[in-house]
């Protein structure tokens, strides 16, 4: 651990600091109180390895349909609904915010969409653009790692596939981030409204793709999105839809971006391991599952309690919101041995739970471990003696209550012939 373990009562997962380095706090709690309560919001938070697979695959006890940006934001989350509903799409509970069996149609609709040959098809685009983003900074020696690769890469790729132009990747991160706004920390009445009309920028623009794809199909996600049908069931409505994209946009494109961030630095802060992967490529693949574990680009998400629940020696009243914390299972000495420790050849590697489990396992996983394998792949044979090229932020993580992306990695490095 980066730091002393502190006391439960010193524990605030608002607080930067921890923000940017949960581990030691994940180490008390999962000790001294695996079921916490947080003071600031009552959110239930579940950190031992056995008992999020238990909440994960419980989806009866622990309900996704829950909407936690309203207990975050309270009488603000009634101002952003009013104002997509009059002026757009309010947000409705589609995929990873029901459960079965409606979560059931979703999960089949879009099982059409993300398949094993449709990822395999794009994985030549995949590997092509990961090599002219390399070339854009490379011949340099140096790069600020977030803007001129982690964040393109994913960008790009679902840009191309959803109809927005690439060039406009910055577009695509202000929809993304305005999206996610506020469901990651307590925002002012003013910060809710200008988030709103970012994410009714994203609606209108994504209303008109859905329609062209509609009457002009291609080759992409979003055509396989808008004219997905099982057997005589209607397909998507504009509402699903929205929602749907406000899905695949924020958790296929902030979580990747995070999951290669947090991966160079990791080769940063461990360059034996870079010659280790350039020497065995193969080696890339186990790679990407430990960093995943052990950097998880997504801390957590939230279930609610349909009754009480005793979990750990902790009773959870019905009706409460529960953080399944990802990141802390994934460090769970009970489960994986010398859990803080780097290792891609220890045991139960493919084990963690970066992407879930159970019903609601991250339906763009293929995609997520395509680019990222695909990424490595590349960088360790194009560079090596990588290092800081300035000191990281006291605040690395941008703050949030379930996400961990960095700010910016400027790294410089020596070119390989």
């Amino acid at each position: 651990m980066s730091q002393t373990a502190p006391r439960v009562d010193q524990i605030s997962f608002l607080n930067p600091t921890i923000q940017s380095d949960p581990y030691p706090a994940y180490h008390t709690l999962r000790d001294e109180a695996p079921v916490y309560r947080m003071p600031e919001t009552g959110f239930y938070m579940v950190t031992r390895y056995e008992d999020v697979r238990d909440v994960l695959r419980d989806p009866r006890s622990f309900s996704s349909d829950i909407r936690v940006f309203g207990s975050l934001q309270g009488e603000g989350s009634n101002v952003q609904q009013t104002m997509l509903k009059e002026r757009g799409w309010e947000h409705v509970q589609t995929l990873q915010r029901t459960d079965p069996p409606r979560h059931s149609r979703y999960r089949k609709l879009l099982n059409q969409v993300f398949t094993g040959p449709r990822v395999e098809a794009l994985a030549p685009r995949i590997r092509q653009l990961v090599n002219e983003l390399v070339d854009g900074f490379i011949d340099k020696g140096e790069c600020e790692f977030v803007s001129e690769f982690a964040l393109p890469l994913p960008g790009i790729i679902i840009a191309e596939q959803i109809g927005l132009d690439p060039k406009e990747i910055l577009t695509f991160k202000k929809w993304a981030d305005a999206m996610l706004a506020t469901a990651q920390n307590p925002l002012t009445p003013e910060q809710i409204a200008q988030v709103t009309e970012t994410e009714l920028e994203a609606q209108h623009y994504l209303a008109k793709v859905f329609e062209d794809r509609r009457q002009n199909p291609r080759d992409d996600i979003m055509s396989g999105l808008v004219n997905a049908t099982i057997d005589d069931e209607e397909p998507y409505s504009m509402h699903e839809l929205q929602n749907l994209m406000h899905q695949l946009i924020t958790g296929g494109y902030e979580t990747t971006t995070s999951a290669l961030s947090h991966g160079m630095w990791l080769l940063v802060q461990n360059p034996e391991l870079v010659k280790e992967l350039r020497n065995d490529v193969s080696l890339v693949d186990k790679f990407v599952e430990e960093s995943l574990r052990y950097k998880s680009p997504v801390q957590g998400l939230f279930r609610q309690t349909t009754r009480d629940v005793d979990l750990s020696g902790t009773v959870i009243p019905a009706e409460s919101v529960v953080i399944v914390r990802f990141a802390a299972a994934n460090r769970d000495d009970r489960h994986f041995d010398d859990a803080d420790a780097l290792d891609i050849h220890r045991e139960k590697l493919g084990t963690h739970v970066a992407f879930g489990a159970g019903v609601h396992r991250c339906i763009g996983a293929v995609l997520a471990r395509e680019e990222l394998q695909s990424a490595y792949r590349v960088l360790v044979s194009r560079m090596d003696n990588i290092e800081l090229a300035s000191p990281m932020p006291e605040h690395p993580i941008e703050p949030s209550i379930f996400l961990f992306a960095l700010k910016k990695l400027h790294i410089k490095f020596d070119k390989l012939a």
